[in-house]
């Protein structure tokens, strides 16, 4: 059968290895972060990031060299804005509690709002992997480094608890992780919306209200 009564019969011609993809770069990223952060890490095969990407199984080596150089750039393109956001806030605010409030609303609003990079980041970090290494070096040594002086500031104070800095770091961020967790979320409260259609900036800010509530309650 030849290309042109492939399409009279509504059928498309197979891609060829060289096809070019329909897609701009943000959308590519986009799809591949998506798809690595349902399915995992292992379970995201080259074959199936082509198939969403509606691209030749060549395209992902061709373009980034491996499925791990695809993840990396995947990552690197959901977290480009987070750091310089983060030290813009900082750099606001007038005192270490602000410091420590806004931080925590703008984390948690930033993992409500982009599940896909939650749930990621949720599943890598339960594995030992130089994935994990490069979130640590690319946002969370970053993201700490920045805090860790307000949060020594506010350990010396009293106004939180001395902990280590592990401790403290899973007591901030552990729930925000949570807001990727849709499935159980409407399990536990059937009566409400879909969570995933409810606003989500309005759930994380009610999360963090709460932690912060328990971490750095106010004085008075």
């Amino acid at each position: 059968m030849t290309d042109g009564t492939q399409a009279e019969a509504g059928t498309s011609p197979a891609r060829g290895k060289y096809a070019p993809v329909q897609l701009d770069e943000s959308e590519i990223l986009r799809r591949g972060l998506d798809t690595f952060a349902e399915l995992g890490y292992a379970a995201t095969t080259v074959r199936e990031l082509a198939r969403r990407l509606d691209a030749s199984h060549n395209f992902i080596n061709d373009r980034y060299g491996s499925k791990e150089n695809f993840w990396r750039a995947a990552v690197d393109f959901a977290l480009r804005d987070a750091q310089p956001a983060l030290n813009q806030l900082l750099a606001e605010c007038l005192d270490d509690d602000e410091r420590l409030r806004k931080v925590v609303v703008q984390l948690y609003r930033l993992a409500a709002n982009a599940s896909g990079l939650n749930r990621l980041m949720s599943d890598e970090s339960t594995r030992d992997s130089s994935r994990l290494d490069y979130l640590h070096q690319r946002f969370v040594k970053p993201f700490w480094d920045s805090i860790e002086p307000t949060v020594n500031s506010l350990m010396a104070a009293g106004r939180i608890p001395r902990v280590p800095a592990h401790i403290l770091y899973f007591a901030v961020t552990g729930p925000a992780l949570a807001l990727a967790q849709d499935p159980i979320a409407d399990r536990l409260n059937p009566a409400a919306s879909p969570t995933a259609e409810q606003d989500r900036s309005s759930m994380a800010d009610a999360l963090s209200g709460l932690v912060l509530h328990g971490l750095l309650p106010r004085p008075g």
